[in-house]
């Protein structure tokens, strides 16, 4: 018997990578594998209680709450003007620099990460936003392309994150104390990133010419309109490190803090707030698909025995804690390929954190690793979650150009890595 469900098991793994190499979406090719999995392996009555208990246990949680909460602020924030302003305001700063406009969209996209936890809004909105703009002054398609799309990806690890959220919630880890651990990586991507593109662009001027320079005037006249997105990050994070709200409460005060503010700037329509409203509605009934789907998934392969089997064998290895980080950057970054962030951590997490836990790794540690592991996977071929939505941003810009341009970005993602794997404390200074 256990050898039947352990064979139903791998059937129905290679079904389901098989169901997304053909473009099914992640939600449905894990609720279709889950559903028809338990039902080969415990029957009609055990699929139907626990896809009914898993629906309604998702559906009232009250910390899962946070995630509709989250995008709506940053769908807000979009649609009433306030990130035009942003990246307004920054580019009248250094766009002055050899590649300063890209550079500026850089620092935007990971102000605006700071109002949204989704790399996938970031792009969507900063994209359309920043790329006409480049375009305009001449910027390499490749480098233009690759910055947003790289820089998009800082929205999972800056907080508000959805990813450090959904990890918190399948970990019990403090979602708090993840937000905090995310701030400091987060900025030293940022920099990374803007070093890289202004040395590129000083070697090779033609791919970022300088944007035009303004009269410290403008420069200061430009902070005005950024005061929002400072004031609601300090608002949300501040009162969440402060032990004012939990992150559940936060999200709510973020979204009301939004609305008031762009009601005093006049920037609150009904048909922006329709279009927020309808926004936050599709993204969040994706991701909660995901999330009901990935659970069922889950418990699919423990049903099985296939959970317990990987741990088993990962644990046969004897890998020390470096070897372990190492397996699992190299199964994060062959998962993107093919899934997103919440598919990626839904299959992974559950499997894996018990020897977290094994091997002594800080739990709000491992969260910081994993995000920024899937920042990878986000930029990865043949799927590439933001490289497709890039293209979406700029259909004339091919596929391939996009992909090469993320390449260097990619590699300051592991630069990361490999320096707060060494130097824990750059991740878990904040918290303590």
């Amino acid at each position: 018997m256990e050898l039947a469900a352990t064979a139903v098991g791998i059937g129905g793994i290679f079904f389901m990578f098989f169901l997304l190499l053909i473009g099914v979406p992640v939600a449905f090719a894990l609720g279709t594998v889950a559903v028809v999995g338990l039902f080969l392996v415990s029957g009609v009555t055990v699929t139907l209680a626990q896809t009914t208990f898993v629906a309604w246990q998702i559906g009232t949680d009250f910390v899962i709450m946070c995630i509709p909460l989250f995008v709506l602020m940053g769908k807000l924030v979009h649609h009433t003007g306030i990130a035009s302003d942003l990246y307004s305001c920054v580019q009248k700063w250094i766009g002055h620099l050899q590649g300063g406009l890209a550079i500026a969209g850089v620092f935007a996209c990971g102000a605006f990460g700071a109002v949204t936890g989704s790399s996938v809004a970031s792009v969507a909105t900063m994209g359309s936003i920043i790329m006409p703009e480049l375009q305009k002054f001449g910027y390499d398609n490749k480098l233009a392309t690759g910055t947003l799309a790289a820089s998009g990806s800082l929205a999972i690890l800056i907080p508000p994150s959805l990813g450090l959220v959904f990890y918190g919630i399948l970990t019990d880890t403090s979602i708090a104390s993840l937000f905090i651990a995310g701030i400091i990586p987060g900025a030293l991507l940022v920099i990374l990133y803007s070093i890289g593109i202004y040395v590129r662009c000083k070697v090779t001027p033609k791919l970022g010419p300088t944007g035009p320079r303004y009269s410290w005037r403008e420069r200061f006249a430009s902070l005005k309109k950024t005061w929002p997105v400072f004031a609601i990050f300090l608002l949300v994070v501040g009162g969440i490190y402060g032990g004012v709200f939990t992150p559940t409460e936060a999200s709510g005060v973020g979204v009301f803090g939004v609305f008031v503010i762009s009601l005093v700037m006049k920037k609150l329509t009904w048909s922006n707030l329709k279009a927020s409203l309808y926004d936050t509605g599709v993204i969040s009934a994706m991701i909660f698909a995901i999330i009901i789907a990935g659970y069922l998934m889950s418990r699919f392969l423990a049903v099985t025995g296939l959970t317990q089997m990987t741990v088993d064998y990962v644990t046969s290895l004897s890998p020390n804690k470096y070897g372990f980080i190492l397996i699992l950057l190299f199964i994060y970054i062959v998962l993107g390929t093919m899934l997103d962030v919440f598919g990626i951590m839904i299959l992974t997490v559950p499997f894996f954190f018990p020897m977290v836990v094994s091997l002594n790794i800080d739990p709000v540690w491992f969260g910081i690793f994993t995000v920024i592991a899937m920042e990878v996977g986000l930029l990865t071929p043949p799927v590439g979650v933001n490289v497709f939505v890039m293209h979406k941003v700029a259909p004339e810009v091919p596929m391939k150009t996009i992909f090469l341009g993320i390449v260097s970005f990619t590699v300051f993602d592991l630069m990361v890595i490999g320096l707060i794997t060494a130097y824990p404390e750059i991740a878990l200074w904040l918290t303590r």
